[in-house]
């Protein structure tokens, strides 16, 4: 049993160390870069979530989700963030109404994709392309959500415990949400304390709210996967599963920060 939660931890440590160094390039490097990583991921996750919609190859649909996806990307890289989601919301229904016409056999939820996977992309892009700390925030953004994910896992492996939500993840423990939430807060206070971010006080404690947000955001796509009977999104990534898998937490958190930068005028980052 040791040696198999070993191996686990290994093939989730080599995936994390062969995948972390081209997307830190891409946001570091920012357009076009940038947005041709998030497009190769909306494919991918466009066919993972035709598939598990479906329960087949879904290759046509996930053709469908992604030009829809590939068409916010396109939108926002060239700053048209009001058409890119307008055309977000639009793709959603057209999705859904060519999934009605076609008869396919979950056509709300395969709607329901473009928005999953549309606006987190539309509120990274436009994060990444901010002059104020755009990328800083990214940067942020990112080691929060794998700083989360990583406590989560291995607090969760180390302690165990009562679990936390048995009915949709058996696996997830209370261990695990408290791990997650302290390794997102001492990242935080350590970005607030190397950088020119925020206060780290005020980062401790953001950090841990959004740490709140990324574990619901894995809970929520848990149930999603528990609704059509299935463990993993794929397989694409050992030790981790699908697209899907590695990026719920993302997928919840962009859409929040991005709101409460536009909230901030475009200085979340650097309140004081």
């Amino acid at each position: 049993m040791a040696d198999g939660r070993s191996g686990a931890v290994l093939k989730r440590v080599v995936s994390a160390l062969v995948l972390i160094p081209p997307v830190l390039a891409a946001v570091h490097y920012g357009s076009p870069a940038f947005e041709i990583l998030l497009g190769l991921v909306s494919l991918l996750l466009a066919h993972e979530w035709a598939r598990l919609c479906g329960r087949g190859p879904g290759t046509a649909w996930a053709g469908i989700l992604t030009a829809a996806v590939l068409a916010v990307i396109g939108a926002a890289a060239f700053r048209y963030y009001g058409y890119a989601l307008l055309g977000t919301l639009a793709g959603a229904l057209a999705v859904y109404v060519v999934a009605r016409l076609g008869r396919y056999p979950s056509p709300l939820w395969l709607s329901a994709g473009a928005l999953y996977i549309g606006l987190p992309v539309l509120a990274l892009i436009w994060l990444r392309t901010e002059p104020a700390l755009g990328r800083e925030t990214l940067f942020w953004l990112l080691g929060l959500v794998w700083a989360t994910d990583t406590g989560a896992f291995l607090f969760g492996k180390a302690i165990g415990g009562p679990k936390l939500a048995p009915g949709i993840s058996p696996n997830k423990t209370w261990a695990g949400l408290i791990g997650g939430l302290v390794c997102a807060c001492l990242w935080g206070l350590a970005a607030g304390y190397a950088t020119e971010l925020l206060a780290p006080v005020s980062l401790f404690v953001l950090s841990g709210a959004l740490a709140l947000v990324s574990q619901a955001g894995d809970l929520a796509e848990s149930r999603i996967k528990r609704h059509f009977g299935v463990k993993d999104s794929g397989g694409l990534i050992p030790g981790h599963g699908g697209m899907f898998d590695r990026l719920d937490g993302l997928l919840a958190v962009a859409p929040v920060v991005a709101i409460l930068y536009q909230f901030g005028g475009g200085n979340l980052l650097q309140w004081r």
